[in-house]
């Protein structure tokens, strides 16, 4: 089977405060939901916006930022994966399911949400900062190999 791709990018607002928590071995993890908005026309002709749900889970420095500078209504921009978790209900017994967004990048956007001072925040001063979580991919180490006259272009 051919690989396939998984990425997202999503463009919205934080619907609420993100959840901030640490898992037993001390990694930060961030949750929160954001919504993306999708303007339609409606069968008399009328534009009428439709806004979708996603949940956003982010880890480590990204999660940080997210605890630091991430407040309901923010807008930010997600890049990430899509995964769907599944689990038993312990009182029902039905088996239930979760889709994410687990992000591998933020770009905070905007400035300040309205009602913040001018001393509150953090945010740059351009009003936009990007945070990548991805593991940097793996460069070929030469260090081993050694440089001989020949090698040297001049």
């Amino acid at each position: 089977m051919a690989k396939g791709v998984n990425k997202v990018f999503l463009l919205g607002n934080v619907g609420k405060d993100p959840e901030i928590r640490a898992t037993a071995g001390g990694m930060t993890v961030a949750s929160f939901s954001l919504a993306t908005a999708d303007r339609q026309k409606d069968a008399q002709g009328n534009w009428a916006d439709k806004t979708e749900w996603h949940n956003i889970v982010c880890f480590q420095r990204t999660a940080e930022v997210v605890r630091d500078y991430v407040k309901k209504g923010s807008q930010i921009l997600i890049e990430g994966k899509i995964q769907t978790r599944s689990w038993d209900d312990k009182t029902s017994g039905e088996k239930k399911y979760k889709t994410e967004i687990l992000c591998n990048e933020l770009t905070l956007l905007g400035g300040k949400p309205a009602g913040e001072g001018a001393s509150a925040g953090g945010y740059s001063k351009s009003n936009t900062a990007s945070y990548d979580q991805r593991t940097p991919s793996s460069q070929p180490d030469y260090a081993d190999v050694g440089i001989t006259d020949d090698d040297i272009p001049f």
